[in-house]
């Protein structure tokens, strides 16, 4: 399984084929990913342990243990833990292309903006 580490915590690639991507993604207490979007897919997120705040378009949002939210492909979306213990999400992404390098970060605590300049969140 793909395992990647992050500022914000960790992402597992718990399955995978050509339209869908099913993603185990903690955050840590306090942490938030970055604000972005993507061209080609769109995500469904479940949560499955701890509280998460949702960002999309603009539209702020709390989504709790059993609730799910869906963003659209091209929604400007974050994903942010507000709580003192670990979220964790089941993200199912589908599409025409899954690869990571499908993410415009618009916003990103970790100064990780695609060009170069932040913009204020």
């Amino acid at each position: 399984m793909e395992r990647g580490e992050r500022p914000w915590g960790t992402y597992t690639v718990l399955e995978e084929n050509k339209s869908y991507k099913i993603k185990r993604i903690e955050v840590k207490p306090g942490q938030r990913l970055s604000l972005q979007m993507h061209h080609h897919r769109s995500e469904h997120w479940i949560v499955v342990s701890g509280t998460a705040k949702i960002t999309c378009n603009g539209r702020e949002q709390l989504i709790n243990i059993n609730e799910s939210t869906f963003i659209p492909m091209g929604a400007t979306h974050r994903l942010e833990n507000p709580g003192i213990i670990p979220l964790t999400i089941i993200e199912v992404q589908s599409g025409e292309y899954l690869g990571e390098d499908d993410i415009i970060r618009l916003q990103d605590d970790y100064h990780r903006v695609d060009n170069g300049e932040e913009t204020l969140p």
